[in-house]
């Protein structure tokens, strides 16, 4: 990889949407515009509607129809949403490409590996398509080991348990 920078949060534990989007967070507080495009997630109307106040700095998008998470849905139900979720990933590799964007959050991009929707190379073409300039963060439990040696910093999450 010689451009711009990528970071995955990955793991079993808790926080890794919210770490990525707290990158996003601290990137438009330097001037930098930022895109999240959410995947396989229960839509959550009070979210959206946050996300909306922080507009145009920050831009949520969410190209699956359904109201709940991707693993909840009958088998139809998943595939027409397959149609829907590869819109997503079309348009997140477009607004690298266009520089639409500065920062780009791809939240369960891995989870989408792991369902057997895309293959690591899509990941792959989408990371590539980035400029110099901009950054990409990655979410999901599981990182194909092939996909290390396109990003600059894996941050694995697990839960700890206090005794």
């Amino acid at each position: 990889m010689d451009k711009g920078y990528v970071q995955i949060f990955c793991g079993k534990g808790d926080g890794k949407s919210s770490a990525a989007i707290g990158k996003g967070i601290f990137s438009a507080i330097d001037g930098k515009r930022v895109i999240i495009v959410q995947f396989m997630k229960q839509k959550d109307l009070a979210e959206v509607e946050f996300f909306k106040q922080l507009e145009p700095q920050i831009k949520l998008f969410r190209f699956e129809k359904k109201d709940t998470s991707f693993s909840e849905l009958s088998e139809q139900e998943k595939n027409d949403e397959v149609t829907n979720i590869l819109n997503g990933l079309n348009y997140a590799k477009k607004v690298l490409t266009t520089g639409e964007c500065d920062v780009l959050i791809l939240d369960e991009a891995l989870g989408l590996i792991d369902e057997g929707i895309i293959r690591m190379e899509d990941i792959i073409q989408v990371i590539s398509a980035k400029s110099d300039e901009e950054i990409v963060f990655l979410t999901g439990i599981n990182l194909p080991e092939e996909l290390r040696e396109y990003v600059n910093v894996v941050s694995e999450i697990e839960t700890q348990i206090k005794h």
